[in-house]
């Protein structure tokens, strides 16, 4: 009970993992011959996902230091599979989506010049490509496996 939530080295290696794997963005970025933007550095999507790090780092970390027998591995692991499932496809296509409205809200912008209508842009980098997916997935065991030698 006297414990502080700095002493919960599950929770820590998640945030640690998505810390480092949004830090890691704008690197990733300028590999790849973006310019460097802070906001990559708070922004969804991009390499590697930091959703992905950090439930993996947090399911790795549960399974190494209880055990992945134990019913909080499970629950963990299980919240992984469908966190990554949802960066993948759910989120992927609902950046699409707004890809597809924010071409049709400039189309309405200029043939109503004159009239109420203001187009609103719509975010379109909301998911991840699998390569992302398994870029969070390698930070996440890294920093999860590792973490389990702090305890």
């Amino acid at each position: 009970m006297g414990k502080n939530i700095f002493a919960n080295t599950p929770l820590m290696a998640a945030v640690i993992a998505c810390v480092l794997a949004q830090l890691l963005k704008p690197v990733f970025a300028i590999l790849s011959g973006h310019k460097f933007s802070y906001h990559q550095l708070l922004s969804t999507g991009g390499m590697p996902s930091s959703h992905t790090s950090a439930v993996i780092s947090l399911t790795s970390s549960i399974g190494v230091i209880y055990g992945v027998e134990n019913v909080a591995f499970a629950i963990s692991f299980v919240f992984s599979i469908i966190v990554m499932h949802d960066a993948m496809n759910i989120r992927m296509e609902a950046g699409k989506q707004a890809k597809v409205i924010n071409e049709w809200s400039e189309i309405l912008s200029k043939m109503h010049k004159d009239g109420p209508f203001e187009p609103t842009n719509l975010k379109t980098l909301l998911g991840h490509s699998f390569a992302q997916v398994l870029g969070g997935i390698i930070l996440g065991l890294i920093v999860g496996l590792s973490s389990a030698y702090f305890v």
